[in-house]
């Protein structure tokens, strides 16, 4: 099966300027993440960026797409390159976020996979089982409900689903059990990725700070699988990076 990785790269973050450029294990972050696509089997490889500091260092290892500054987010940056690169809208497309260098490859795959099988839905996506009770009530990490076709219902930074008998009393106490957290990897054909940017913003996008919700709202279908193998917790920060890099020493 043959699919296209667009890898967004932006080197403004106000809690980690440069992320992408960042020092691991001897390489810059964002060849981790081309290398987790090429172990995925992708048929292109394509590092998007508004910055040439990354583009001068990714383009010795990845075709690099250079893009406008002032994206909204990372499917309007997908959008263009999809444009500049004359990509086929029948193609699969995958967007891996430049700051996960250790994103499974298998996970890559599979949601390209997914996609290529839903054929009534326009994106696909993963999620992961909560095991802590005090991630159900963390604002960062991302909750989804699904339905019985593994289609995605709701997104959002708030518990869902609410447990009425155990929340009521004890509104901090919750079963981890029911709760999936979202990984934020997405696939969809290159066509829909247009028809996506071409949406007026939603009302729920802009309260959740989610994109994916515009989908939603529109009526679109969201396929949703538990991941083939969980990922580690996305790097927001450089203690984040640190801390990851700590348990991979040990």
């Amino acid at each position: 099966m043959a699919f296209t990785v667009v890898i967004p790269a932006r080197f403004g973050s106000s809690r980690f300027p440069g992320k992408p450029l960042a020092d691991i294990q001897g390489k810059p972050m964002i060849q981790h993440v081309v290398e987790r696509a090429e172990e995925a089997g992708a048929s292109r490889i394509i590092v998007a960026t508004d910055d040439v500091r990354i583009a001068n260092v990714a383009e010795h290892f990845s075709h690099v797409c250079m893009t406008a500054s002032d994206h909204q987010s990372g499917t309007e940056r997908i959008a263009e390159v999809l444009t500049k690169e004359a990509i086929s809208g029948q193609d699969i497309v995958v967007n891996v976020q430049g700051d996960e260098p250790f994103i499974p490859a298998e996970n890559i795959k599979q949601v390209a996979g997914n996609l290529a099988n839903a054929t009534d839905c326009m994106m696909a996506t993963l999620s992961t089982p909560i095991e802590k009770s005090d991630d159900v009530f963390n604002p960062n990490m991302v909750k989804v409900v699904v339905n019985a076709r593994n289609e995605a219902m709701y997104f959002s930074r708030s518990a869902i689903p609410f447990e009425r008998n155990r929340m009521m009393g004890s509104p901090k106490q919750a079963d981890p059990n029911l709760y999936y957290r979202h990984i934020g990897i997405y696939a969809y054909r290159a066509q829909y990725v247009q028809r996506y940017v071409s949406y007026a913003p939603s009302a729920l996008e802009h309260i959740e700070s989610l994109e994916q919700l515009r989908a939603l709202w529109y009526g679109d279908k969201i396929h949703c699988d538990i991941a083939a193998e969980e990922p580690p917790v996305g790097i927001d920060t450089p203690e984040d990076l640190r801390r990851l890099l700590g348990t991979l020493a040990t």
